[in-house]
């Protein structure tokens, strides 16, 4: 179990530099009560399973040669808040857009529905602290979301996997420049409760299945 979540995290990691500068990004993927989490302060590409921390919901690490992201607060926080097996951290531009301004942003695109009829904005606190990982709890469970925007910060969004945690993160992204364009030409008109929760619906069993 160990190994197979750092060869995920250690193959995933990649991903997130479509999404954030530099390494200031994380990817943690769980497995019972084992989280493998990215280490902190390594080029995404540089990073191999076995350089992958692995950790007890407690914070203790038991395998990986490196140090773990200093946002292990927030992924284990989000982990024992709700029924995640993997989470994505980023400073993604168009979403921390928003994040700076500190406003949600609303369904202007059905693809919001991954993770929920909205974004909320988490209150700002320093990266890496319990104080954010508290924050980012409760914006998601207020707001009955799978991601929020961090103040000021970047974004994080959870998922049953890797995958789906990633294209949580890329959903997020995508409509905070839906938004952000769609506001420099006029006024967007937002999609209704229900119909978000329509093609959320839908997008349960979206794809070719197994």
């Amino acid at each position: 179990m160990t190994e197979r979540i750092q060869r995920i995290v250690a193959d995933r990691a990649p991903e997130l530099a479509a999404f954030t500068p530099g390494t200031s990004g994380n990817l943690s993927v769980r497995a019972g009560n084992r989280v493998a989490i990215t280490p902190t302060g390594v080029p995404y590409d540089d990073i191999t399973a076995v350089d992958v921390p692995v950790l007890r919901p407690g914070g203790d690490q038991i395998a990986g040669r490196l140090e773990p992201s200093s946002e292990v607060p927030m992924h284990l926080a989000i982990y024992e808040a709700f029924d995640a097996g993997a989470v994505a951290h980023a400073h993604a531009p168009w979403a921390t857009t928003f994040a700076v301004l500190r406003e949600p942003i609303p369904a202007v695109h059905y693809g919001l529905a991954r993770v929920g009829d909205h974004v909320p904005v988490a209150d700002y606190a320093t990266y890496g602290s319990d104080d954010l990982a508290v924050n980012a709890v409760e914006a998601m469970d207020d707001a009955g979301t799978s991601a929020c925007l961090l103040a000021n910060h970047g974004v994080v969004a959870t998922g049953a996997d890797a995958d789906t945690a990633l294209e949580s993160l890329e959903a997020v992204e995508y409509g905070a420049r839906i938004y952000a364009q769609a506001s420099a030409i006029g006024d967007p008109v937002t999609l209704p409760e229900e119909e978000m929760d329509r093609v959320a619906e839908k997008f349960e069993s979206y794809g070719q299945g197994d």
